[in-house]
């Protein structure tokens, strides 16, 4: 049997699905091939994630797919996936995690050296918020595509840098182009930032071989960061930061999230074996200011 797998069009979505078919082939012998698809948030490059609303923007047309019948799997990057599937779904693997951490594009100059009033181009309010956190005199200037899309802005609109996600520059052999590397316990990640996830229906008849590609620390870490956006009803347009590292049997959480106007950080320790309820005793804390 050959599967199917279901993946947004972009040169990014691309490689990581070619990740998988990778990984299945080496691990399990199974050929696979790709089904390219454009889901509402990449059709809509001209209107903010945010204010288009809802949840699901890259994924809902790649899962109609599964329903269909089109698809077996389907491959996401973890930031993409909101906390609650419906139903009929399951995230049957994360496999991989690359480098969490964001950074900064630029001509060269690094964060501090950055002219006073000067334009940082980001479409995350995330990234905007870390951004204005450390350098409240930058002006942030929306701005949305894929990676080779936002650099050819930066260069049309004459902007001093770009904010991106290490983990898609490196998948695409593009590491070379990063000025700076961002601290993540400051710069604090997306949810799931860097880690894939293979979905399939709850049905699929190889599900067993799908959960056998599953990283445990990966899983580990993501469910953690996932119940503390859960708790916060968030999403992945939400300003909600949040690293994790797991020490042995330890795993340590440190959140961020804007109550009542105030960014709010504050961060957890406690045994990996209670990932869940620490992502969520964490989401309470913050709440409470």
């Amino acid at each position: 049997m050959k599967y199917i797998i279901g993946t947004r069009k972009s040169l990014l979505a691309q490689v990581q699905a070619d990740y998988v078919m990778k990984l299945l082939k080496d691990k399990k012998g199974i050929d696979s091939e790709k089904l390219l698809m454009v889901t509402e948030g990449d059709r809509r490059l001209d209107v903010a994630l945010n204010k288009i609303g809802g949840k699901g923007l890259f994924i809902k047309e790649i899962e109609k797919a599964l329903i269909d019948g089109r698809s077996h799997l389907a491959v996401h990057s973890m930031k993409d996936v909101p906390y609650e599937l419906e139903e009929e779904f399951v995230l049957a693997a994360m496999p991989e995690r690359e480098d969490v951490r964001d950074v900064l594009v630029s001509n060269g100059r690094l964060l501090k050296d950055i002219k006073k009033g000067g334009k940082i181009g980001t479409s995350s309010i995330r990234r905007a918020e870390m951004l204005k956190h450390l350098r409240p005199d930058l002006e942030i200037v929306p701005i949305r595509g894929n990676v080779q899309t936002r650099i050819k802005k930066m260069e049309e609109q004459g902007l001093d840098g770009i904010i991106l996600a290490a983990a898609g520059l490196k998948r695409l052999g593009m590491e070379d182009i990063i000025t700076e590397y961002f601290d993540p316990k400051e710069f604090l990640p997306a949810v799931g930032q860097g880690a894939l996830g293979i979905e399939c229906l709850k049905t699929f008849e190889d599900l067993d071989i799908i959960k056998s590609l599953d990283n445990k620390e990966v899983r580990i870490a993501v469910d953690a960061e996932r119940s503390f956006m859960k708790r916060l009803n968030g999403d992945c347009h939400s300003l909600i930061g949040i690293y994790s590292e797991i020490n042995g049997d330890k795993l340590y959480l440190k959140g961020a999230y804007k109550v009542n106007g105030k960014l709010v950080i504050k961060d957890i320790e406690g045994n990996i074996k209670n990932n869940i309820a620490l992502g969520e005793e964490l989401a309470e804390s913050i709440l409470r200011g």
